[in-house]
């Protein structure tokens, strides 16, 4: 994933590779780190990786830190994904269940954040041990599960890390990785499953309906709050599926797709949160897929289920505790009982939401979290419940903690958005320099996404509550917005300047 500017040159460095093991546990930790073969190569500075998925670091954004002059460092968690089938990555097959009915605990929490902790403490004595001193200063970075790392580290060692940069993080672990499963739940309750172009069809009706709800038709949709669309609005609708021809919305494809941006409901509570409208339903990536994917035959006809594969990991293998376990069987009965005992078994372990950050204050760290508002696989809006939770327990939480919406950006990178390249350039500012970002500089890189029709912008990505409003003549330009607390928007017929203000708090 794209999470730091890179600089495309040959690498000259010194790797210390460590591995290790807790006695009587029979594990073994890989830990790798990476420093400038010449110390005048280095900045002075360590920084961390996260991972992804079942992988607890990267390689490739360990290069990308080095490139820039860090000394970096990523740990396996306990797991070898790197050489291994891609398929590793999202499954935890090889080292979940150690036998029928019975998961591998201490491996779990190896990969939550046991290793995390001596993965930092390795690192720094291997960089004081190979330039003689300590860094001036150790920062994280990581998105998705990389995310989750990173603020589980400002909850559980708040002195590791000078500054966490956490982006889309899977905090809420137990309870969002069961809600991912829910769009197959309403599939079976409807006995219907659609094809990709239909689901992409009522995305698209979507977009065009709420675009413009800021001001500014780009084909991204900000003022989620004021999209009011309703799925069931566009049924019988025509669409054309690929070469297979013309077709028309299903009114089965509308509940489905409402259900996937309501999240799902029992007995009228909202049990979590629903993916925003301009997500993709479907996904970008053949491995991931999404939240709501299906396959079809070749006329996209006679589609099955395809449930995310973290989420069928994780039932199949942590709450059912086998491998086999057959996911069609889950109704909605069956579904908020595996929620239950998702929640019941690991919250503990694994869900990185404790929203007590005081000690890490206290510490001096600085964190910044983002979120892309077109995430199609963990929901933002439970990262902006971590922070308001945050907000209302520590005094004057924007001092060391603030949080950035990023519209139309997809998990982690893509999407028709503007893109927070140089979101460690913000961080490194604030802790070194006391400089806290307002907004974080947003690139809109068409070649970054996947899908993506944007062209070419640059746009400020306020910091939370703020929002990007309108207020020039160029939308690709940064410069023609500012950050407010309401978008800038046009008065209409008949429609008073107080009246608009009142429908838009």
């Amino acid at each position: 994933m794209p999470a730091l500017p890179a600089e495309q040159k040959p690498l000259k460095f010194c790797e210390v590779l460590v591995a290790y093991t807790h006695p009587g546990l029979n594990d073994t930790i890989n830990v790798s780190t990476w420093m400038p073969l010449d110390d005048n190569d280095w900045n002075g500075r360590f920084m961390a990786q996260g991972g992804g998925g079942w992988a607890a670091g990267s390689y490739s954004d360990q290069a990308a830190a080095v490139s820039l002059g860090y000394a970096s460092a990523h740990t396996d968690g306990g797991h070898t994904i790197v050489g291994h089938p891609k398929d590793t990555f999202v499954s935890s097959n090889s080292w979940g269940v150690v036998s029928p009915g019975n998961v591998n605990l201490h491996a779990l929490q190896n990969f939550a954040y046991r290793s995390l902790d001596e993965m930092a403490t390795i690192a720094k004595a291997a960089i004081h041990t190979y330039y003689g001193k300590e860094a001036d200063y150790s920062y994280w970075q990581g998105c998705s599960t990389g995310g989750r790392q990173g603020l589980s580290l400002a909850q559980r060692y708040p002195e590791q890390f000078n500054g966490i940069l956490a982006a889309a993080p899977a905090i809420n672990w137990v309870t969002f990785l069961i809600t991912e499963f829910w769009p197959h739940v309403v599939m079976k309750q409807l006995d219907y499953r659609p094809a990709k172009c239909e689901l992409e069809a009522v995305t698209k009706a979507a977009i065009e309906a709420c675009d413009e709800i800021d001001g500014v038709k780009d084909g991204v949709i900000h003022a989620h709050d004021k999209c009011r669309f309703d799925a069931l609005s566009v049924v019988d609708q025509k669409y054309t599926c690929g070469e297979n021809g013309e077709r028309k919305i299903t009114k089965e494809a509308a509940t489905i797709a409402n259900a996937v941006w309501n999240g799902p409901i029992e007995d009228g509570h909202k049990i979590w949160h629903g993916l925003n409208k301009d997500a993709s339903l479907t996904g970008f990536d053949p491995l991931f897929g999404g939240l709501a994917a299906t396959e079809c035959d070749d006329k996209d006809q006679n589609c099955k289920s395809r449930p995310f594969v973290m989420s069928a990991d994780w039932i199949k293998n942590w709450i059912m505790k086998d491998p086999d376990f057959d996911l069609d069987t889950v109704d909605e009965k069956i579904f908020y009982d595996i929620l239950r005992r998702s929640y019941m078994e690991y919250d503990s372990l694994m869900d990185s939401a404790n929203a007590d950050l005081l000690p890490f204050k206290e510490s001096g760290g600085k964190a910044i979290m983002w979120h892309g508002l077109a995430d199609h696989l963990i929901f933002p809006n439970g990262s902006l419940n971590y922070y308001e939770r945050v907000s209302k327990i520590v005094p004057k939480t924007p001092d060391f903690f603030r949080y950035f919406e990023v519209p139309g950006v997809a998990h982690c990178f893509g999407g028709n958005g503007a893109f927070p390249l140089t979101a460690m350039n913000s961080l490194v500012n604030w802790v070194e320099k006391g400089k806290a970002p307002d907004y974080l500089d947003g690139q809109v890189i068409p070649t970054l996404g996947s899908k993506s029709t944007a062209k070419p912008a640059t746009r400020p990505i306020c910091a939370w509550p703020k929002k990007a409003s309108f207020i020039g003549a160029d939308p690709t330009k940064a410069e023609s917005f500012e950050c407010s607390t309401h978008f800038a928007f046009k008065l209409k017929p008949g429609q008073t300047f107080e009246d608009a203000v009142k429908d838009e708090l």
